[in-house]
């Protein structure tokens, strides 16, 4: 089932499967929520998972205007009230790991489990700051942007694993449309550092081991900086759910049991 409503004049969509407790997955940089797909229905047999389009992704219709961290949480803290499933399990992946944190801990009440995947807490890091500007300085070159991405975002072991056609595919889904190019530059400037010791629900931070966009020590210090957070890690690139993806699900699941 999809739903859209309108937040401060963005028009957005969530679509929901299953039946049961809340589980919101969020989606990082990219198309939308289309990016869990395969993924998603291995949760339905016990929740309804949500799966909302914020700003930046490719069903939202809004004014083109720079994104922000306190407009995406305000859109996910409206998807979230519209489905009546509050308070819900939230996960969030890349970008959305950084928006689910910010609705935890402006919106205790709609928040409670927290799963940060991916995710960082501001862009002092001169690695980060660097990947995240070279990406965007690709975008007059779509097929170095679009494997630009793909390096970043798998690990050398799991590229390694595919065929010549699998391959080709991983290193051509990425182009640099405005909406990538918006949600890249709000990257840029994340800064969650004053939020994250207010948070109260349950926190489970996964780090990717081998992680060569968001290095993993970004994930390490959500860790230190979240109070009573759990840390998990998994041995691969940024996109674990696509590399291993039944330690993912099973992560989820035991975390959310």
């Amino acid at each position: 089932m999809t739903r859209h409503l309108t937040v401060s004049g963005t028009r957005l969509a969530y679509r929901t499967v299953g039946d049961g407790p809340g589980l919101v997955l969020l989606h990082g940089t990219g198309p939308g929520s289309s990016t869990w797909d395969g993924v998603a229905e291995r949760f339905a047999d016990r929740n309804t998972v949500i799966l909302p389009d914020l700003g930046g992704s490719d069903l939202v219709e809004d004014d083109g205007a720079p994104l922000t961290v306190e407009g995406l949480t305000e859109q996910l803290a409206a998807v979230i009230e519209d489905s009546s499933k509050a308070p819900v399990d939230l996960l969030g992946f890349s970008l959305g790991a950084v928006i689910a944190l910010s609705l935890a801990a402006t919106r205790p009440d709609l928040v409670r489990r927290l799963i940060p995947v991916g995710g960082w807490a501001h862009t002092e890091d001169a690695y980060l700051r660097t990947a995240l500007q070279t990406w965007l300085g690709l975008a007059g070159t779509p097929d170095a942007f679009a494997r630009f991405a793909m390096l970043t975002g798998f690990s050398r072991r799991y590229l390694n694993s595919l065929d010549a056609e699998d391959l080709e595919s991983r290193a051509t889904y990425f182009r640099p449309h405005p909406n990538r190019l918006r949600q890249i530059d709000l990257g840029r400037r994340v800064d969650l550092r004053r939020l994250l010791p207010g948070i109260q629900a349950p926190t489970l931070v996964v780090g990717a081991a081998r992680d060569g966009l968001i290095p993993v020590e970004n994930s390490r210090e959500l860790h230190a900086a979240i109070p009573g957070s759990s840390y998990l890690e998994l041995d691969t690139g940024h996109v674990s759910s696509v590399e291993r993806p039944d330690d993912f699900v099973a992560l989820v699941r035991d975390f959310t049991a």
